[in-house]
This record gives structure tokens, C-alpha cells and sequence, in this order.
């Protein structure tokens, strides 16, 4: 028996925690602690600690499946290659649209749309980031030059006041909790605003309640109340800043007194006041935010709001400080920097800059590539395919599952099945997969080496543990294999994920310092441009990445969401996770230390709503939007506020997004999961 321990990286949120696993005689059978991983130090939350129990699933995908005659058969790799190479063909670039994954390794994303663009010539490709941080990417974007967390995980630890908003820290990142509790224990206060009383509103000093929806209003509250009071920092203003008058022109408003604000939030004048009070004199703050923030018709606007509010402060630039988004899945951010996205190439180079075109044809060794134009994302993708029948006729899906993960999914089933040929390449028959034509076998984390960008930029290695079951192969080995069989044999010709690597370090500006032997064993923050370079774990020191260098004040006026409460629909319903949990649950619930935790989702009522229904706890109640209905269990909690719900996403039996809806932020175009009108009902016996 021999037995040995392989560190790599998690594959679950954006924390990026390292461990080893333990391989006995070839499998992975454990996790053990990586005392000197860099992001966590040896400590894990619990997916970590149980994230080998999926690996060797006995329904693990091993052969190709072909479907025929409604129902699928094994197929070979030749078979499987070949039908796929002639459909693809048979179709026009525009009738074509690509997903790819943020389950999977930066070298994989890239590979994937380099294969759309160069293999396929279509521009439409996306990935999960447009559910979950769209809104960041443009946002932050559009403020600092750079759509990504400004400071380091460490970082936060130093910080006198953390502003926790729209993140439930303690359950989806739990790793990034413990640098909060190391600020809190040196001394800083820790605000948090939720309309749930999560675990991480428990270990605040300052909680926050309030309606979902309603972040713009708080945080121009905040800002009329810090320059009321005097407290901004004017020389930041000055040096650093443009378009402060515009800022202010619309922040005085008496809409955003603090009493108006409260009006509209539920939040108590006393907590906006006091929140104000303590980002502004504390010697450095940081304002922590999720997806509570970017999930929404105004996803754009909130971040921009969350960067008003550190620059009104003058909190960029240094430790402890900055605008730090966590990222949801494990790679979402590597996803994003290798342009995995419809409207830039790796590196964030835009798809319709002429010169960013010419550098990738020659860098690809081809004449053309995609047309220059911006692609579908995903949520226009399933838009178009359940309304505009025959305009997009294809699909290839990597390691996506959205008949869980997207809003409306009555809307996104009939999409995909207006689709003539659908792939999707998994590691198991997910809820997308039943529905496909073609299902290729894919390997997971622990089978296969690359390297994965966590939500502080730091790019770490995976590296292979055991051999993938039976036929499967690693995601990077079936594009490469794809690409040839379709023409581009040179284009797809690498032996390693190390050789991927190197073409994306030298065509992506961010990464081109990197290589997997600098990788190893702590990783690197970009941007790293040169060999020497150290990598950059803090943003923003002495200049914004705009061309003039300075950050940009972005006056924002407060919307409601696309969707109100009425007297039919008279609840707001937000959705997240729970610390058990992933996702849509493809892993966690095949990892029996999780699914025995949390085996069934909920709906969370106010006791005063629930009063006022009839409900009683662990009831089974009927929750309905216009989009459909879910019968679910009751938890009757005073843990949320009154007038809001929530249900997490993860569960297929009683699914959150069949009644969430797909009202799009109108620059990232990312669905409001955070906020639909919901009514919820006892279920009454038939007579």
C-alpha cells in the first residue's frame, strides 16, 4: 500500500485554500491539513475538509454518451468527436454560442475561447461570472481602471473598520471570517448589513437590517451624513479623484437624509448614523461585498455606490483598506482574466479594438478569428433561444449546469430545448446534461494540473492526484483534441497544461511575469508584467488604472428593483447558500458529510409573517412568483426581517430559480436573484 499526500488548491469558493490530499494505491480517499498554505494557513471550512468525497462518486461520467431515440448510449471518443466536428460545421458562426467555467482551471477557460473564437468563429461565449460578479467586472471597471478585489485577503485583518455588505462572510467564505475576527480582535469595529441575521451579523458589532434592494439608498445615506459632518477626506478627494461636485450634487439630496433612507431601507437612523461615523474616523476601513450587492437590476450601480464610498473616505491604496468583492466559485475571477467572456480576450482586451484583434490573429497563427463585435452573454444566450426560435442553433457547455443555476428555469428549459445540438462536458449527468445531445466525460480538480485565480488575483496551482475514472479526460485535453479534429491542429497542439499556460502568460499583459515554476508554492498576485516582479497583492497605491490615473466619483441615484411587492405578490424573496451546500449541488450533495448536514432546502419567514399566514415551522408551505411555484418547508426564524424570504438555490427538488426572475442590470446584463415579489401560502388538503 502506498500512500501520498498531493497539495493542491479547493475547488469550491473564491477563497482559494490550499490542502493536500491523500492518495492510497493510486485513488484519493482524504484531505488533510497543508500547514503553510498561504491563503488559509492549514485551516478549512467544511467543504474543504470534505472535498475529496465526490471524487470517486460511483455516477461519475467515464464514457462519451451519444443521445438516440430519446434515451442516451456509450459512444467512443472518435464517435462522439466526430459527430460533434460535423454538427459544429453544418452551422453559421452567429448560430453558435460557447459556455465555459469557472469549476474549471484558467487554462481551460482560456482553451475554451480560443476554441470558440478561432475553431468556431462565433464571439458568443460567457461563463457563470454573469450570475454572480458581472456587475463587479463593469463596475469597478468603470471607477478604478480594474474590475477585480483591490486588496489582500491577509489585508483585511489589519483593517479598524470592516463594512460588511451583501456578503455572508461566515457560511460562503468562511476562510476570509477569520481575517474579520483578527481585525476585530486588534481593536476594529465590524459593520454588517443584511436583511438576514446570518452568522456573520452575529459576530458584528454594528448589524444593519434592511430591505433587499435597497443598497444604493444606504449608501448615499452614509455619504450625505460623512460630508454633512465634515469627514471625508478632501486630500484624497483632491489627489486622487474627478467628478466629486457630481458626487455630491446628488448625495445632498434630502432623499438620502438619514431618515428618508431609513424610510425606504427598514435599517434605524441610529445604525446609518453610527455606520457612518466609524468608516469615516477609522484610521483605514474596508467595505467587503458579495453577491447580496451584484445580484441585482442595479448590480452596476452598487458597486459603483461601494467605490463612492471608499473614495469619499479616501480608503484605496493601502493595507486594510479598498473595495473587496469575494468572488463566488473557485476560479470565477481566472474565468474573467482569460476572456472567457463576450466582449474581451484575456487580459481584458477588448474584442473591438482593432489592435487587440491583430495581436491575437498573430499570436493564434490564423487569418481570422471571431468578428469583432461583443457576443451574446448567457442570460441574453437562453433570452434569445426561448424567444427568437433558430438564431442560435448550437451550444457546447463546459462544466455548467444552468437548469439550476439560472433564474426563471422554466424559461431557460425551454431555450435549450429550442437548441438543434447541444454538448455538454461534465463530470457528471447534471440537470443541463440530461438535456443534451452529445455528453463528453470530463475529470475534476483532483485529476488534472492547472492553475486557478482566486478572489485576491493570486493565481495557484492544482495538481493531479489520481487518474480520472474510466474514459474520462481533463477538460484542457478534449478542446485540444476537438480543435485539431476541426481544422487547427497547430492552433491546439499542447502536451500540458504548463504549455497552455505559457501562450496565455505571454498574450495576457496581467499574467505575462508568471510561470508554474513562480507559481509554486504561494502563488502570485496580478499584475505581475515582468519575470522579476513580485506581484501586486494591493491595487491602486499611488494611481487609479484609468489613463489619467484618477478614480472616478459616479453620482448614482437609487431604483427600486424591476420587481415590487404588490398585493398579490406581497413578500420580497432573495436567494444565496448555505455553508453546507455548493451551488447547484453536483458536488456537495455526492459528498456525505455535507448532504447530511443540509439534505433539504427551506424557506426562511419572519414570525410576525408567518403569524399572520397561519404558518407554522418546518411546515410545508407553497412559495409562488409569476414565474412559478415550490413547495417547501417553513423555517420560521427572527433571523430575517419582516416583509423579505429567502430560499437557497442549491436544492433541484424544490428549486429557488424556478421562482426568481430574469430582469437584467442593463450594463452586465446579471439577473436580480436578490430581489423578486414572492407569495407564499399554507397548502390547504383538496376536499
Amino acid at each position: 500500500m502506498e500512500i501520498k499526500y498531493v497539495s493542491t488548491t479547493c475547488p469550491y469558493c473564491g477563497t482559494g485554500c490550499g490542502f493536500n490530499l491523500v492518495v492510497r494505491d493510486g485513488k484519493v480517499f482524504d484531505v488533510a491539513h497543508w500547514q503553510r498554505a498561504p491563503v488559509n494557513g492549514g485551516k478549512l471550512c467544511p467543504k474543504g475538509r470534505y472535498a475529496h468525497e465526490f471524487i470517486n462518486s460511483p455516477d461519475r461520467l467515464t464514457k462519451p454518451l451519444i443521445k438516440k431515440d430519446g434515451g442516451f448510449v456509450e459512444a467512443t471518443w472518435d464517435e462522439a468527436y466526430d459527430l460533434i466536428a460535423e454538427k459544429f460545421g453544418s452551422y453559421n458562426p452567429d448560430e453558435i454560442a460557447c459556455l465555459s467555467s469557472a469549476r474549471t482551471s484558467n487554462e481551460e477557460n482560456y482553451l475554451m475561447q480560443k476554441f470558440a473564437r478561432v475553431v468556431l468563429k462565433t464571439p458568443h461565449v460567457d461563463h457563470c461570472a454573469r450570475l454572480c460578479h458581472a456587475s463587479t467586472v463593469a463596475g469597478l471597471a468603470a471607477v478604478f481602471g480594474s474590475g477585480a478585489m483591490t486588496n489582500s485577503i491577509k489585508d483585511i485583518a489589519e483593517s479598524k473598520c470592516v463594512f460588511v455588505l451583501g456578503s455572508n462572510t461566515f457560511e460562503q467564505h468562511p476562510l476570509i471570517g477569520r481575517s474579520i475576527i483578527r481585525a476585530k480582535e486588534a481593536g476594529g469595529k465590524v459593520i454588517v448589513a443584511d436583511p438576514r441575521y446570518t452568522p456573520t451579523a452575529k459576530q458584528a458589532d454594528l448589524y444593519m437590517p434592511f430591505i433587499s434592494g435597497t443598497d444604493v439608498a444606504i449608501l448615499n445615506g452614509l455619504m450625505q451624513e460623512i460630508i454633512k459632518n465634515g469627514r471625508e477626506d478632501k486630500e484624497f478627494i483632491e489627489k486622487r479623484t474627478k467628478d466629486f461636485e457630481k458626487l455630491k450634487e446628488v448625495v445632498m439630496k434630502d432623499d438620502y437624509s438619514l431618515e428618508n433612507v431609513s424610510k425606504v431601507s427598514g435599517t434605524p437612523v441610529e445604525g446609518l448614523r453610527t455606520a457612518a461615523e466609524w468608516i469615516a474616523t477609522a484610521d483605514v476601513a474596508t467595505l467587503i461585498y458579495s453577491m447580496g450587492i451584484t445580484q441585482h437590476t442595479v448590480g452596476v450601480d452598487n458597486v459603483k455606490s461601494t467605490a463612492n464610498l471608499m473614495m469619499l473616505t479616501g480608503n484605496l491604496g493601502k493595507p486594510g483598506s479598498g473595495v473587496n468583492p469575494l468572488r463566488g466559485q473557485n476560479n470565477v475571477q481566472g474565468a474573467c482574466d482569460m476572456g472567457a467572456l463576450p466582449n474581451v480576450y484575456s487580459g481584458y482586451q477588448k474584442v473591438t479594438d482593432e489592435a487587440a484583434q491583430k495581436k491575437m490573429k498573430e499570436m493564434w497563427g490564423v487569418e481570422e478569428i471571431a468578428e469583432g463585435k461583443v457576443g451574446y452573454t448567457v442570460t441574453e444566450m437562453v433570452n434569445v433561444l426561448a424567444e427568437s426560435p433558430g438564431k442560435l442553433k448550437a451550444m457546447y457547455i463546459m462544466g455548467e449546469n444552468p437548469m439550476l443555476s439560472d433564474p426563471d428555469l422554466g424559461h431557460v428549459e425551454e431555450g435549450l430545448r429550442n437548441l438543434e445540438f447541444l454538448v455538454v462536458q461534465d463530470i457528471f449527468l447534471t440537470e443541463t446534461a440530461e438535456l443534451a445531445d452529445v455528453v463528453l466525460p470530463a475529470a475534476c480538480y483532483a485529476e488534472k494540473d492547472g492553475t486557478q485565480t482566486n478572489t485576491e488575483r493570486r493565481v495557484q496551482r492544482w495538481k493531479k492526484a489520481q487518474d480520472p475514472p474510466g474514459e474520462a479526460k481533463e477538460d484542457w485535453k478534449i478542446l485540444c483534441e476537438l480543435g485539431s479534429r476541426m481544422g487547427y491542429p497547430e492552433q491546439f497542439a499542447f502536451e500540458s497544461p504548463e504549455a497552455v499556460f505559457d501562450e496565455v502568460a505571454a498574450v495576457t499583459p496581467s499574467y505575462h511575469g508568471m510561470s508554474y515554476g513562480r507559481l509554486d508554492p504561494d502563488g502570485l498576485h496580478w499584475p505581475c508584467p515582468t519575470e522579476e516582479h513580485p506581484g501586486t497583492p494591493i491595487l491602486h497605491r499611488e494611481t487609479f488604472a484609468m489613463p489619467d490615473g484618477l478614480g472616478v466619483f459616479s453620482p448614482i441615484e437609487w431604483k427600486p428593483p424591476a420587481e415590487v411587492p404588490d398585493a398579490e405578490y406581497p413578500f420580497v424573496l432573495t436567494t444565496g447558500r448555505t455553508i453546507w451546500q455548493w451551488h447547484t449541488g453536483t458536488m456537495t450533495r455526492r459528498s456525505w458529510s455535507l448532504e447530511k448536514e443540509a439534505p433539504i432546502g427551506w424557506i426562511e419567514i419572519n414570525p410576525e409573517d408567518a403569524k399572520a399566514l397561519g404558518i407554522k415551522d418546518e411546515e410545508v408551505v407553497r412559495a409562488s412568483t409569476r414565474r412559478g411555484s415550490v413547495e417547501i418547508p417553513a423555517r420560521v426564524t427572527p433571523e430575517i426581517i419582516k416583509g423579505v424570504m429567502f430560499i437557497p438555490f442549491h436544492y433541484k427538488e424544490h428549486p429557488a430559480n424556478r421562482l426568481t426572475h430574469n430582469a437584467l442590470d442593463p450594463v452586465a446584463k446579471i439577473p436580480e436573484f436578490k430581489a423578486c415579489a414572492v407569495r407564499v401560502e399554507k397548502i390547504t388538503e383538496e376536499a
